[in-house]
């Protein structure tokens, strides 16, 4: 069985010697091919193209029939800042040193270069619209146009904002930052001055701009909204989407964060990050919760739509590779979590992904095998012709791209910090099982079937007939943390 770092080797090898076959240079040489990549922020796989009946996902659902959907993508770390981080780096967290939502990696690694960056080294138009890096640890020097002032880091050009701001939407009252994290909002007024809203007019603004620019030079266009993460906000109109009585809550809903019977208690933060923080979530108000997630969920997909259509009004679709992903998964009651912060769940590690690549054969068809988010950037090299920077540590999808059926038994590793300094804790995704391990506060592991168990309420770890698995992914998952856990940790 070759690998898919083989085939790639190869592929690019074949293509190599086509370009130099005797003929007219500028006929056989193709066009650069541009990159739409689109993020959404706090994102679990809530949408209709992965059976999830309930979510309304029409514009993003279109583009993953005509792509590659990825069924089983995985963050590397469940936090904004260090699972961006790791993918706009292609190295995995404990490589980059970017464990908390404070850390600017050109701290941590200032030899790593991003992949805008790199994009912009090699000839690529590149723009930013949105939330790409995390709020305030933007690498500014990645962008042509767009990008935000960085207020984290070295070349910090301004503070960061206040623990507190007054706050329109809650009638001028002064609102902790927990509090304007645990609500939703129904936009009300001219919803074109909301966030979503302008970062798709940007994009598209930037889309019209590079299709008329006469050098026709390839761009490399990121779009990054802001929802569904809290405040959940949208429109009425997409609140009103949902019967309320017609929402169902998880299995293993809680009032409370809740460990499993038979689980570590390092699987559970007893407190939520985003949602019902420091407070109990009543049936009812959860209900409500889960309507305004999918609600903010519809509003971000109608605007992704809005770019995706001006993409194809231009013209542009046939020499575009379009990227959609989301940052890290959430859980939504599961297990009374509310957030993704400290979650090596499947709803917390596993992610939105698809790729459109319109010269792959592979699209229309989903992709079964475990991917990594660190696996876009050596990806997007290799499908635009852009040598890759040394050091990455992901695979490229390439070979997947034209078989997403291509057998490979790679795994995934998520990995969270409960101090910002050491791992402690570590998940093993493979196509089979799923394995975690936590240290520090609540050490233990837990070893859970997606097959026979996809809710993930019976850990088998102390199962004899499951004695050969767990030690071999326990190996597994030290070799890939070792260094970084407590001291006290094994």
């Amino acid at each position: 069985m070759k690998s898919r770092r083989t085939v790639v080797v190869l592929s690019l090898l074949l293509a190599a010697w086509a370009l130099t076959r005797p003929g007219d240079a500028a006929a056989d040489t193709p066009a650069p091919m541009n990159v739409l990549f689109i993020i959404s922020d706090d994102l679990r796989n809530e949408m209709g193209c992965y059976g999830v009946e309930r979510a309304s996902t029409p514009r993003l659902d279109e583009l993953a029939e005509s792509s590659v959907r990825f069924d089983r993508a995985y963050c590397q770390y469940p936090l904004c800042n260090p699972s961006r981080s790791s993918m706009l780096t292609g190295l995995y967290p404990t490589t980059v040193g970017v464990l908390g939502n404070r850390t600017w990696f050109g701290a941590t690694r200032p030899d790593a270069v991003s992949l805008p960056r790199w994009f912009r080294q090699n000839g690529y138009h590149t723009l930013s619209a949105g939330k790409i890096f995390h709020g305030g640890i933007d690498d500014v020097e990645a962008w042509d146009e767009g990008g935000s002032a960085r207020y984290f880091g070295e070349g910090a050009t301004r503070r960061p904002p206040p623990s507190i701001r007054p706050d329109r939407a809650a009638g001028g009252r002064r609102l902790t930052k927990q509090q304007r994290s645990d609500r939703w909002i129904v936009l009300e007024g001219d919803e074109e001055k909301t966030g979503d809203h302008r970062v798709a007019t940007r994009a598209i603004e930037m889309l019209r701009s590079a299709a008329s620019d006469e050098q026709q030079q390839p761009f490399f266009l990121a779009c990054g909204f802001s929802k569904p993460h809290s405040p959940l906000a949208a429109p009425k109109r997409f609140f009103d989407m949902w019967d309320l009585g017609e929402i169902e809550l998880p299995i293993d809903f809680a009032a409370r964060p809740t460990v499993p019977e038979g689980f570590p208690a390092g699987s559970i933060r007893p407190r939520n990050a985003d949602l019902f923080i420091g407070r109990e979530a009543s049936e009812e108000e959860a209900k409500m919760m889960t309507r305004a997630y999918l609600a903010s969920t519809a509003w971000m997909d109608w605007n992704a739509g809005r770019v995706l259509d001006t993409l194809d009004e231009l013209g542009l679709g046939e020499n575009t590779i379009v990227v959609f992903w989301g940052d890290h998964g959430y859980q939504l009651g599961e297990k009374g979590k509310w957030s993704k912060a400290g979650s090596l769940w499947e709803q917390g590690a596993r992610v939105p992904l698809f790729i459109r690549d319109p010269r792959k054969a592979g699209n229309g068809t989903p992709c079964p095998r475990v991917v990594e988010t660190i696996d876009l950037y050596p990806t997007l090299c290799d499908l635009c012709g852009v040598d890759r920077p040394a050091g990455l540590e992901g695979e490229s999808l390439a070979t997947l791209l034209d078989d997403p059926t291509h057998e490979d038994d790679s795994p995934a590793f998520t990995v969270w910090s409960g101090d910002g300094e050491h791992i402690t804790g570590v998940c093993v995704r493979t196509e089979r099982w799923r394995y975690a391990e936590f240290y520090g506060r609540g050490p233990g592991a837990m070893l859970t079937d997606p097959v026979s168990d996809p809710h993930e309420l019976v850990n088998l770890v102390n199962d004899p007939e499951h004695a050969d698995t767990v030690g071999r992914l326990s190996k597994i998952a030290r070799e890939h943390v070792a260094g970084h856990t407590p001291a006290a940790a094994p």
